[in-house]
Order: structure tokens, then C-alpha cells, then sequence
């Protein structure tokens, strides 16, 4: 585990990244650009370290393969997002699809596949810590609004809340920004650009499908027929919209 180059907690202090790969030459590189971009960082090279070094130091953003030995990057993740709701980049094989899958719906903002450039990385990390925080304006602003409500659906912007009949919801930061997005807008068909252009980020590059496995996993959460959705609809040949629940 490499030294900690640790920001503090004072405006202006750099973002904190942990780097978690079990390839130290990879990790190491990871590292340099990151501090070069001016992010604090902290490598481990076990899930068990990572998940120690996580509620510990408590980072804005995780870069996590998903291949380590022993505890693997699927439950490194569901175990952070027990105590945390940092931003989780996964790194994946490129053939790697239903880790994938599993890693985001266990609470992965999103991925990206092997082989990558740093720059590329560094980018998508930028990326997501562009995005806004709770208690930023627009949670001001939301604040003065009522839930939305779409049939047996509320969506509270203000709490960043979801109910069904009644019941909670347990959504991810991401899958929760995604229905926030929709609900504000419920007649605008959005496409998947614009959904990453404005849960993600216009900076955002990679594989526009993360859309639809977030989408996904709302579905399911929701209680949603894929086939005949009432809350979340799919627009043909555009993306997706709000139903009328």
C-alpha cells in the first residue's frame, strides 16, 4: 500500500481517490496521474484493505477492479456502499460483461473496460466529480417543491426519496440522479446521451449502454414489468421517459 498523499476536509482541499488493483505496476501509474491532476490518492491492493482504507478516509471517488483475489471487487462494492456514497468507477475485462452488470447493480456508478489510457481514466473521474452534490443549489431549489408522484410512485427531490405504495425505495446515488432527471420532465423523451449528459457528464466517454443496466436495475427495485413498464417507459429508437404510473 503506497504512502497517503491525504487532502483535508477544507474548501479547496483535493478530491480523495482510492485506487484499488492488485497490479501494482497498474496501480502505480493510476496513482501518478491522479496526483498529476491534482487529486489526493491512496492505493490498496486488497479488498480487504480497500474496504478499511474506504471507511477510513472516507474518498470522493474509487477506482475499483473488479478482478482481485479473495474479496472481489462485486462485494468490495456492496460492502462500501453499507457506509458510503463515493463515487464507484469500476475497471472490468473488456469480455467481462456480467461483472459488469453485477458491479453496477451491487452500486457501481460506472465502468470502464481493460485496456484503457490513463487519460481516458482521469477523464471519467473528472467527470463524476462534476456532478452535483446533495445540499448544492439545486437541492435548494429543490427543496421548495412537492414529491413527484407517477401512480403508486413519489419521487422526492428534496430527500432524495423514493416510495412505492407507501414503501421505500433503496436506490444508488446514480439510479437515483437517473429518476430525478426523468421525473422532472416526465413528457421529454430523453436518449441515452442525454441522460449520461446530465446524470454523468458532456465530458462522459464510454459505452452509452451503462443507461440501460442503471434502468434496469430501477425497474426492478420499482417492482416494474420490463415488458410493460408504468413508471419508467422506453421510447423507441430515443431512450427513455417517465409513465404515468
Amino acid at each position: 500500500m503506497s504512502s497517503l498523499v491525504h487532502g483535508s476536509a477544507l474548501s479547496g482541499a483535493p478530491s480523495r481517490v482510492l485506487v484499488v488493483d492488485d497490479e501494482r505496476p497498474l496501480a502505480q501509474m493510476l496513482d501518478t496521474y491522479l496526483t498529476g491532476a491534482g487529486y489526493a490518492v491512496t492505493q490498496a491492493h486488497t479488498g480487504l484493505d480497500a474496504v478499511a482504507l474506504a471507511r477510513e478516509l472516507d474518498p470522493d471517488v474509487i477506482v475499483l477492479d473488479l478482478g482481485l483475489p479473495g474479496l472481489d471487487g462485486v462485494e468490495v462494492c456492496r460492502q462500501v456502499r453499507t457506509f458510503s456514497d463515493c463515487y464507484v468507477l469500476m475497471l472490468t475485462a473488456r469480455d467481462d460483461e456480467m461483472s459488469r452488470v453485477v458491479g453496477l447493480s451491487v452500486g457501481a456508478d460506472d465502468y470502464i473496460t481493460k485496456p484503457f489510457s490513463a487519460r481516458e481514466l482521469v477523464a471519467r473521474v473528472q467527470a463524476v466529480l462534476r456532478r452535483p452534490r446533495v445540499g448544492g443549489p439545486a437541492q435548494a431549489v429543490a427543496q421548495e417543491a412537492p414529491p413527484r408522484v407517477f401512480g403508486d410512485l413519489a419521487v422526492d427531490a428534496a430527500g432524495r426519496h423514493v416510495t412505492v405504495k407507501g414503501e421505500p425505495v433503496e436506490l444508488t446515488r446514480t439510479e437515483f440522479d437517473l429518476i430525478d432527471v426523468l421525473s422532472a420532465r416526465p413528457k421529454y423523451a430523453f436518449s441515452r446521451r442525454q441522460l449520461i449528459d446530465e446524470v454523468w457528464d458532456t465530458a462522459w466517454i464510454g459505452d452509452e449502454h451503462v443507461v440501460d443496466v442503471h434502468i434496469g436495475h430501477i425497474r426492478r427495485k420499482l417492482g416494474d414489468d420490463p415488458v410493460t413498464p408504468r413508471y419508467i417507459e422506453t421510447v423507441r429508437g430515443v431512450g427513455y421517459r417517465m409513465g404515468r404510473g
